[in-house]
């Protein structure tokens, strides 16, 4: 079994940082974000883009109506962070790259990641959420808000339900039917990122894995333990933003044994949704760790 079917949290996290275009209005300095036509000022006081487009879409609970606009306020809510079938971001990703987790000290307790540098095999990627109307595995999943792309090197889809209590993995999927098929539910649904996010979030969900993986049988068991455990500032190759870091222990187990242990982390920006992820090897013992098996972080 891969265990790069934990990817779809990073991709998850990384595809719904929605832009419209990254260029305009970034290079204006700024110390409230009223100063930039963007309404955002990035932490490390330059703007950001002016075509930002970070609302949530219609009908969404107290979504904003034109640019959200971060409030500093320590919680995260639906309506900052942008879930729309149809929107895409660029990624910068690295596979085996070298970063510590841990990042460096800051004032108040808090900590600075810096992400922006080039990390060996770097490549840019466009990641959409897809919508799930028309697609074979849309009636098997009727509560579906999109599915994303599971892992650069593979086609496999996981499929997201998306509501004010957070997202959920309801199912994997590969992108075409047929007796080779991907179809994969979870009983119940795995939180992936429980909303309103703050300092003090937490949340587990223990998910029974059953269906077909590739055309065979198979089942198995999740355990995603999450909980937000830092707070600060990190710097992408797109700008810096203050954040709160999601870290995310995964356990998938099969009868009584173990068969993957995995931990990530998501940096979370109000209206960007995470501007970075990390995920290490597989079978990570240390709290942090600096050889990540994979690393993404917006980039313009």
């Amino acid at each position: 079994m891969s265990s790069g079917w934990l990817q779809h949290f990073l991709v998850l996290q990384c595809s719904t940082i929605v832009l419209a275009g990254c260029g305009g209005g970034g290079d204006a300095t700024c110390t409230r974000d009223d100063d930039c036509a963007s309404h955002f000022c990035r932490a490390d006081g330059t703007c950001g883009p002016a075509d930002v487009d970070a609302a949530i879409g219609d009908g969404a609970p107290d979504a904003p109506s034109g640019l959200c606009t971060p409030n500093a306020d320590g919680m995260i809510v639906l309506a900052e962070l942008p879930h729309t079938a149809g929107r895409s971001a660029t990624c910068r990703v690295a596979t085996n790259g070298s970063f510590n987790t841990a990042g460096v000290p800051d004032t108040m307790n808090k900590r600075r990641w810096d992400l922006s540098g080039q990390q060996s095999g770097d490549a840019d990627r466009t990641l959409a959420l897809i919508s799930p109307v028309g697609t074979w595995w849309q009636s098997k999943f009727p509560g579906a808000t999109y599915a994303a792309l599971l892992a650069i090197n593979s086609d496999l889809l996981g499929v997201f339900a998306v509501d004010a209590n957070g997202i959920t993995l309801l199912g994997v999927v590969s992108p075409d039917a047929g007796a080779s098929r991907t179809e994969l539910a979870y009983d119940p649904p795995a939180r992936i990122l429980g909303l309103p996010l703050t300092t003090s979030s937490q949340w587990t969900t223990t998910s029974t894995v059953s269906g077909t993986a590739l055309g065979v049988i198979t089942a198995y068991t999740e355990k995603y333990q999450s909980r937000v455990d830092q707070i600060g500032t990190m710097k992408t190759p797109y700008g810096e933003f203050p954040v709160e870091r999601v870290a995310t222990d995964l356990t998938r187990t099969q009868g009584l044994a173990t068969i993957l242990t995995k931990r990530s982390f998501a940096w979370i920006a109000e209206c960007f949704g995470s501007i970075a992820n990390v995920s290490s090897q597989d079978f990570e013992t240390s709290a942090e760790f600096d050889d990540p098996a994979e690393i993404r972080r917006l980039a313009p």
